[in-house]
């Protein structure tokens, strides 16, 4: 087992706009105050503005509801600001990018202290976001990284380090296949298109494999993260494909439909073909205990506690970390799994 490692303009008032973002942007788990209050008053009874919490209402939009990870880590969130008394709004988008450029709009109207959202893909946000910081609402960027010309839009990113995940997947197989006389084919199930963590898996692991040519990726394809592409696409493989000795998948959730789709066809994963996969989802883990799996990469989704902190440093109008990254860990065949505490998701 290893580890890696504002001004603000004047209170909007109109009940137009604030009907609206209660309509777009429902409560979840309690968080958001009864539609009857206005939560802009109830917030400014809270306590003085980023002291303990009071005071601050953040705004936080999340990309869906996919996967035990994507759902631990909404759980995380929301958890979090209940310990903080931060009032959250939160939005699912459904997988949908225009889902999210209507939250943010929303959150403007609202007026929320800070912005705090999970990028679908990597691009098309220097429009809203230049909106956020002319009404003088800081923004932080979770989990997956953006690509805009003015890096100014938002005050920081904090997350998972895709790049290193995806060379640790190259360095597994390095250790795991020392004879590199021969050929290895190699099978990749990538992320969501368009995605910071599916571009950047990818380059990780290419870039740990580029000095070994014999180390062949044969057949690359995203799954969409989705359990159900997964099962679909390894279905097709199998079809198409013969002497697949590696399988890389981005995510957990696509390894189990991987794993589904092998099984009825009489292969044996982590025997027949190696697997290695990302996230730590606890049926990655039991399936590693079991032979099943070969590498699991950890995606920690426990970001809320830092999500929350740094909003409260942005609410109280201070500076934060450019970049931050969670500590994560690799677990392998030799990991001691008596000695592991469950997952929680």
């Amino acid at each position: 087992m290893r580890t890696y490692s504002q001004s603000k303009h004047p209170l909007f008032t109109g009940f137009l706009f604030f009907a609206l973002a209660l309509a777009l942007l429902p409560a979840c788990k309690g968080q958001v105050k009864d539609s009857a209050a206005n939560p802009r008053e109830a917030a400014q009874d809270g306590g003085a503005k980023g002291m303990d919490g009071g005071g601050i209402i953040l705004g936080f939009s999340q990309i869906g509801a996919e996967s035990a990870w994507r759902n631990c880590h909404t759980r995380s969130v929301q958890d979090a600001a209940a310990e903080a008394g931060v009032q959250l709004l939160f939005s699912n988008a459904e997988q949908k990018q225009e889902n999210q450029i209507r939250a943010i709009r929303s959150f403007i109207a609202y007026q929320v202290d800070v912005i705090a959202f999970v990028p679908i893909v990597s691009t098309g946000w220097d429009n809203v976001l230049a909106e956020a910081r002319d009404a003088g609402i800081p923004v932080l960027v979770t989990d997956r990284k953006i690509d805009v010309q003015d890096e100014s839009l938002y005050a920081g990113f904090i997350g998972t380090d895709s790049f290193t995940e995806g060379l640790a997947a190259a360095e597994f197989l390095l250790e795991k296949i020392p004879d590199r006389t021969k050929p290895v084919r190699i099978v990749e199930l990538s992320g969501t298109i368009g995605s910071s963590v599916a571009i950047d898996r990818a380059a990780g692991f290419r870039q740990g494999l580029a000095p070994y040519p014999q180390f062949e990726i044969i057949y690359s394809e995203s799954g969409d993260f989705l359990r159900s592409k997964g099962y679909e696409l390894m279905n097709k493989i199998l079809n198409d494909y013969e002497d697949i000795d590696v399988i890389f998948s981005h995510n957990d959730g696509m390894t189990l439909g991987v794993m589904a789709a092998m099984k009825e066809r009489g292969f044996n994963p982590g025997v027949d073909m190696l697997i290695v996969t990302v996230d730590a989802e606890q049926a990655a883990i039991d399936a590693l205990s079991r032979g099943e799996v070969n590498c699991v990469i950890e995606c920690n989704p426990k970001q809320g506690p830092e999500i929350i902190s740094l909003a409260r440093q942005l609410a109280r109008g201070e500076k934060i970390p450019a970049l931050i990254h969670v500590e994560e860990t690799v677990f392998d065949e030799d990991t001691d799994f008596s000695a592991l505490p469950a997952r929680g998701y």
